[in-house]
């Protein structure tokens, strides 16, 4: 503080002799001080403390947590204006504090309530309905596999990398034959060229038939498709022989996917092992595709005869299911693919609204390559004594494919395309961020005379599914698509993908590349940085 000298009044020191001559002047004292000092004197203010460095009235205590450090009441030396401003700022100050608090605390609350019941119908909620034991089936294993110890069981578990968490967990089967799977469906895997199952399948699929509710994580490729397609139809068929479905009956199986291609190729495969069953004698089972981009009379036309199984996306599902074109009061088997991706994309208030029409217990499964915790914690709350098995480490690529990331830049990547598809011979599969980029690597390689074609969210339905169809069945060698194509979706004897760019996140990144390096086969892998 700047000294100044007060021409009328002199003030002086506290160790000041009293022979100083009149004529010095000491530093002015401010009113405020003064009047500490003159407390201090008289033994009305209490000590600095030490440990707070805070003064207190001794007259006047204040709680420490109401007042957060403020000294309530009067100052002389603050006009009463200026004091009730302060004072109202801290009362708001304390106000906003408490909601804050408030608003925090109900959060959690609801973060709570939300993870608990995420995947519950409302109607279910409301009536306070809860399941505690799974859905008994007729199915059981071979009774020389159940007389086993269950020493066994684990070692065969261990031996082919099967984590399995849950209770009472059925054995796991190495052969179709144990599994009891009719003959139409056995032709039609003989037709495929499918001997032996895979390791999600050795487990998997005993403890779909067993009734029980499950989460399946293994990598791109590994067979999770028919985990819970083959039980559907062993389910499906045993309904139709024991009671025939009536016209507008159904479904009894519902299989939602998260993207058009991935619900059309389920689909298909659900198909080919309806034809091979109905070879084999065996009563016809109806499915239907309910997709956007599709008429609605399409599934209308097989629904008004009785459906089986339904494959379809959120949003065509709850548009059906508002306008009551279907409903889903004998669905007792609800399967999720690619769940993680679902919930990601946005769909899950979709979802929890779909489980609100089922009119009782279900089975419900869910499958992805990528089960992070949180959806894995999200989906066990819907679940009855789940079984979550995971084949591999959950979110990781499949060790069967070479990965190589090259440093190009930006203006370069669309020329340094056609040197990288010359590592192997087609099919080629090439993923890029934005619509923008497809559009114009595929004109691109056009232009070049490479036989591509290219899908993305902005092209119409016929058209994507036109593309993947000659994709697949080998009449062009290049696709180029955004990640609407790396979710499931099952391209034989691809052995080269090309990331374009990098995608936002390693679980993107782990699905585009789980297109190649399939069934046990290798596959690369490149990707370009700058």
């Amino acid at each position: 503080m700047s000294e100044f000298k007060v021409p009328h009044k002199r003030y002086r020191r506290e160790d000041e002799n009293e022979s100083n001559s009149d004529d010095e002047y000491v530093p002015y004292v401010p009113v405020r001080e003064r009047k500490k000092q003159e407390l201090l004197r008289l033994g009305r203010l209490s000590k600095l403390k030490e440990e707070s460095g805070k003064v207190k009235s001794s007259s006047d205590e204040f709680d420490d947590d109401e007042t957060e450090g403020q000294v309530w009441g009067r100052k002389s030396n603050i006009s009463l204006l200026d004091q009730h401003t302060e004072l109202k700022k801290l009362a708001e100050a304390k106000k906003e504090s408490e909601m804050e608090k408030q608003l925090k605390e109900e959060e959690k609350i609801l973060e709570s309530v939300a993870e608990k019941k995420a995947l519950m119908g409302v109607a279910e909620l409301a009536k306070g309905i809860q399941y505690d034991d799974p859905i008994k089936t007729s199915w059981t294993a071979p009774r020389y596999i159940l007389a086993m110890p269950e020493e066994r069981h684990e070692n065969v578990r261990l031996k082919l990398r099967i984590l399995v968490e849950g209770e009472e967990i059925p054995p796991p089967l190495k052969s179709f034959r144990e599994m009891k799977l009719n003959k139409g469906i056995m032709a039609g895997l003989s037709q495929k060229g499918i001997k032996k199952p895979t390791p999600i399948q050795v487990q998997g699929i005993p403890t779909v038939l067993s009734g029980r509710d499950m989460i399946g994580i293994a990598f791109t490729g590994s067979g999770k498709t028919l985990v819970f397609v083959l039980p559907l139809l062993m389910f499906c068929l045993e309904q139709e022989i024991k009671l025939p479905f009536k016209p507008n009956e159904g479904p009894y199986g519902l299989i939602i996917c998260p993207s058009r291609e991935l619900a059309k190729q389920t689909f298909d495969i659900i198909n080919h092992y309806m034809t091979y069953l109905e070879r084999s004698n065996y009563p016809r089972l109806r499915s239907c595709l309910a997709i956007g981009g599709i008429p609605v009379f399409e599934s209308l036309d097989v629904i008004k005869r009785g459906v089986h199984i339904m494959v379809a996306t959120p949003g065509r599902l709850m548009d059906m299911l508002d306008k009551k074109m279907i409903n889903l009061e004998v669905c007792r088997y609800l399967c999720m693919d690619e769940a993680d991706r679902m919930i990601d994309m946005g769909f899950e208030e979709d979802v929890r609204t779909i489980f609100s029409f089922f009119q009782g217990q279900r089975q419900t499964l869910l499958f992805s390559a990528t089960m992070p915790k949180k959806i894995q914690n999200f989906a066990r709350s819907a679940l009855v004594k789940p079984i979550t098995i995971n084949v591999g480490r959950a979110g990781a690529a499949s060790m069967n494919v070479i990965q190589e990331v090259e440093y190009v830049k930006q203006e370069a990547k669309v020329v340094y395309l056609l040197e990288c598809l010359k590592k192997t011979t087609p099919p080629v599969l090439i993923f890029a961020e934005k619509k923008q980029d497809v559009d114009a690597i595929h004109e691109y390689l056009l232009l070049k005379g490479v036989e591509a074609v290219a899908i993305h969210g902005g092209k119409d339905q016929e058209e994507r599914s036109k593309s993947v169809d000659a994709f697949r069945k080998g009449q062009k060698d290049v696709l180029v698509a955004t990640d609407v194509a790396s979710k499931g979706l099952d391209f034989e004897e691809i052995q080269h993908v090309i990331n374009y760019d990098m995608p936002d996140d390693v679980e993107n990144y782990v699905h585009r590349i789980g297109r190649t390096g399939r069934s046990g086969k290798t596959g690369i892998a490149t990707t370009f940085y700058q």
